[in-house]
């Protein structure tokens, strides 16, 4: 019997079915249950797209109004939640304060045969969880939620206490919706494989978290500020991509697994970009991404190297006054909708994980007693 063929990072290997979320990196085409997520963007709301990617259609006026009063109705945390997040180191990073207070979060609400309660607190919580450490880590006390507020919108007013404008929701909002689902990536990976421990869908979010945290996933948009305020002004973009390419260096914000044209979500985003910095101003570091997009779409296009979705959501993120070491809480404060998605898709017909592997070590090998090795 020859050995299984060796896939490393399981490269074009199909895990799973689902009936979720559709790309097309050929033609930049990223579906949502078959709706193109560029029309949810401009046309939905997350709430809205939640329940599309939970439920598998759009909600009716009922439904729709009803999940929404119960996402509200469940935002809030209890204060020995809060106490938790007051005894996490304050200069740690908030995605690891995310993924241990949602570990946590099971314990306050544990999961009960009907797995909508637990899907309503993790959707409705986890942008409370993040807000709120960000306020206490810096010695502030956690805002209380608003129920006369969308998620998006409700999620700003508790992270800086200030009601944002309506350009600035819809856009935090069109975020969110782009953010939520994007196919077999490896956080999402990591919920199905947990869940199919039949674990609880608290410590599936969590582990999820834990997958996204990592710079070559959600941790990107982060380091593309970094990597613009090392080029500094736009006219040094092209140079310091040319030296970048000849040294190999990595260039964040660029390339994909899937997409060979530039990612739908970035180009979503700019758009969404430019009605924000009607608001805030064009910054600097926007106008420097334009002209290494532009050098890089005659350099690195012609190989199937456009920007994606990390690119430009930094940028809007950092326009709006919003950390950058928030930028991948954010990110899982919308994914957790695709995550749980996932879960409860791979629930219906769970099969435990088990994959094979290709041994390279020894084997036979005698026990050497201690005295006798060398």
């Amino acid at each position: 019997m020859s050995e299984p063929e060796f896939r490393p990072g399981l490269a074009d290997v199909p895990v799973a079915e689902s009936a979720i979320s559709f790309i097309d990196g050929k033609r930049a085409r990223l579906e949502y249950r078959g709706i193109a997520v560029e029309a949810l963007a401009r046309e939905s709301t997350f709430e809205e797209t939640s329940w599309l990617l939970l439920k598998g259609a759009l909600p009716t006026q009922r439904e729709l109004a009803l999940f929404d009063r119960d996402l509200k109705q469940n935002r809030s945390l209890k204060y020995r939640q809060i106490d938790i997040l007051k005894c996490l180191p304050p200069s740690g990073h908030p995605m690891e304060a995310l993924q241990a207070s949602l570990a946590a979060l099971g314990m306050f609400f544990p999961a009960k045969e009907d797995a909508w309660e637990s899907i309503l607190h993790l959707v409705a919580k986890t942008t409370t969880l993040v807000a709120a450490f960000h306020r206490v880590r810096h010695g502030e006390e956690a805002l209380a939620p608003r129920e006369d507020l969308g998620h998006a919108a409700n999620f700003f007013y508790m992270l800086t206490g200030k009601e944002p404008s309506a350009p600035v929701a819809r856009v935090l909002d069109a975020c969110l919706i782009l953010h939520a689902e994007h196919t077999m990536n490896a956080s999402t990976f990591a919920a199905r494989v947990v869940g199919s421990t039949q674990a609880n869908p608290y410590s599936v979010i969590s582990a999820a978290v834990g997958a996204l945290s990592g710079p070559l996933h959600g941790g990107a948009n982060e380091e593309v500020l970094e990597m613009l305020d090392e080029i500094g002004d736009h006219s040094k973009a092209k140079a310091w991509l040319e030296d970048a390419i000849a040294t190999k260096k990595k260039i964040m914000g660029f390339g994909h697994r899937v997409y060979k044209v530039k990612d739908p979500r970035a180009t979503v985003l700019q758009e969404l970009a430019e009605h924000v910095f009607t608001e805030t101003g064009r910054p600097a570091a926007y106008e420097t991404a334009l002209s290494l997009e532009a050098a890089a779409n005659t350099l690195l296009g012609p190989k199937g190297i456009y920007p994606n979705v990390d690119f430009f959501s930094g940028i809007v993120y950092s326009s709006l006054g919003i950390p950058r070491d928030l930028f991948t809480p954010m990110f899982a404060m919308s994914r957790v909708v695709g995550w749980l998605s996932h879960w409860t898709e791979q629930m219906r017909h769970n099969r435990i994980f088990r994959p094979e592997q290709v041994f390279t070590g020894q084997r036979d090998q005698p026990f050497i007693p201690l005295e006798q090795r060398p």
